[in-house]
């Protein structure tokens, strides 16, 4: 997506270039997994997004804004250039902006509605929380099964979301207890985070972990998210492709890029 993030895509393929050549954990970071010869405990924590990595609840998120902007003319497009991967409000902005619509800030109290940026977030929550409370949601089986090879060797993994409803999805997805820290759109606000493709989430994230980012792995399917990783210094950025486009997370930063974490597993069984 050209010009979503001014200066990062050059600043973060120089920066996954000097990763790439200083990491100390064997191998030869590339961009397949044959490549990689991918093995979890070279790292000592992992930070994942949540929507579209663990669970499909980018599937959700997308029919929310879609019903939310229904009178737009939205596609799927729109979500993954304007809104994947950014705090609501951003989200919002943004394509309404890719509309040359302006809007009022409004205030994060307005009551949902289409007022005010804050009142169109406000509404894209509640459709949000219908859908899920309606369809629920399991995690992605590939996602899962990871989770469970890091908890057996004893890897510490974190949620970091940009998404203020992440422990609400954790829940209804039974993932609650499986996550050392959760760094959300809820904690960005209260400790004054800025958002993805800045690194800062990810960095609070490493630092509630306890790990140096220089031995942590972030694993994203938004192009926001990879980019925040690649800027933050992190021993390895893994794209989930869920629609982004392979080559587009690369430009933004990824080091490896794979369509589900099963395929990682399989290398690892199969080395």
């Amino acid at each position: 997506m050209p010009g979503d993030f001014d200066g990062t895509t050059s600043d973060s393929a120089s920066h996954s270039t000097t990763r790439n050549a200083s990491a100390d954990h064997g191998g030869d970071v590339g961009g397949t997994v044959a490549d990689a010869g991918f093995d979890w405990t070279r790292f000592d924590g992992v930070l994942f997004d949540l929507d579209g990595v663990i669970t499909p609840t980018a599937e959700i998120h997308e029919r929310a804004w879609g019903e939310l902007f229904a009178d737009y003319d939205y596609t799927e497009a729109d979500y993954l250039a304007y809104i994947d991967g950014k705090p609501r409000y951003d989200g919002v902005r943004s394509f309404l902006s890719s509309r040359d619509v302006v809007l009022a800030e409004g205030s994060p109290d307005d009551p949902p509605g289409t007022d005010t940026v804050c009142a169109m977030g406000n509404r894209k929550n509640e459709i949000f929380n219908e859908i899920l409370e309606r369809d629920g949601i399991a995690p992605y089986p590939g996602s899962q099964t990871t989770l469970d090879l890091l908890e057996a060797a004893g890897i510490p993994a974190a949620i970091v979301s940009s998404s203020k409803n992440a422990r609400t999805v954790l829940h209804a997805s039974g993932l609650e207890d499986r996550f050392d820290v959760v760094v959300d759109g809820v904690v960005a606000v209260d400790e004054g985070v800025i958002g993805k493709p800045e690194p800062d989430m990810y960095l609070l994230g490493a630092e509630r972990l306890g790990t140096d980012p220089a031995r942590t792995v972030v694993v994203e399917d938004a192009v926001s998210g990879v980019a925040a990783g690649a800027a933050g210094g992190f021993a390895l950025v893994i794209g989930v492709d869920r629609g982004a486009g392979a080559d587009t997370l690369r430009s933004h930063g990824a080091d490896l890029v794979v369509d589900d974490l099963a395929e990682l597993l399989a290398e690892r069984s199969s080395s």
